[in-house]
């Protein structure tokens, strides 16, 4: 039963917005920004199980500010081998690419979504083609979370691919992990909270090598914030924002 309910909260996975927008919608969609309307179009990647309309409250933030946004479910619902979701993933990105003409995306990734990005990124020729990456807790050095199983003795995380591949210490990540945290030209970016339930510690949500590591609490000490909610906190909204226009880390303690 706890691997069950941890398995539901672990992240949450975008389902509903698979396609890029639609001309209708985008001419639906208010008048952009004209930094966003210039920028790179924005993928949403989501994470392990949830449900479907969860980052909505996330893509509505970007296309309020005028980005061209897509969400990206992993296959399977994230269950799956996290390098195989890469690999689909490397397919999305070049539909996205072919429809907006862009030569390259920015990519949000929530828990195993980041994960999934950033295998893309490095091992699939996404360093090519992704400008910015920003992870909200994606366990990148593992989580104690997903060693629960095998510590109370029911197996290791029941047989859940995914959740063998973020266990500290697993192959998976050992690969990931090995040399250069932030390969390419790209501009890394990573949200954390104090408050993550999920990814423990709360350290290996950060990367090495030059990347931009935001802990909230380090600039809004009383802002509390779960896993899931940094999908529609107002201030790491901020966060993400400012690193999608190479703006200095500024978060807005006050954002609703």
């Amino acid at each position: 039963m706890l691997l069950r309910k941890i398995v539901a909260a672990l992240t949450v996975s975008a389902a509903a917005a698979l396609a890029v927008p639609s001309p209708a919608a985008a001419a639906a969609a208010p008048a952009p920004l004209a930094t966003a309307a210039a920028g790179n179009p924005v993928i949403v990647v989501g994470g392990l199980s949830g449900v479907a309309f969860a980052y909505e409250p996330l893509a509505a933030r970007l296309r309020a500010d005028g980005y061209r946004v897509s969400s990206y479910e992993l296959p399977g619902l994230g269950f799956g081998d996290v390098t195989a979701s890469a690999r689909a993933f490397a397919g999305y990105v070049d539909q996205v690419r072919a429809a907006t003409g862009a030569a390259r995306v920015d990519v949000v990734g929530h828990s195993e979504g980041g994960l999934v990005s950033r295998w893309y990124i490095k091992y699939l020729g996404g360093a090519s083609k992704v400008g910015r990456y920003i992870s909200l807790g994606s366990p990148q050095y593992g989580t104690y979370v997903a060693n629960i199983a095998k510590f109370l003795g029911v197996g290791s995380c029941l047989g859940i691919v995914a959740c063998q591949q973020m266990t500290i210490g697993s192959s998976f990540l050992a690969t990931l992990n090995s040399g250069d945290d932030t390969p390419g030209d790209v501009r890394w970016t990573t949200v954390r909270t104090l408050q993550d339930e999920l990814v423990q510690p709360v350290g290996n949500a950060s990367l090495a090598d030059g990347a931009t590591n935001v802990l909230i609490q380090d600039w809004c000490l009383l802002r509390v914030v779960g896993h899931v909610g940094l999908v529609v906190d107002g201030t790491t909204y901020t966060v993400v924002r400012g690193a999608l226009t190479d703006s200095p880390v500024r978060p807005d303690c006050f954002a609703l």
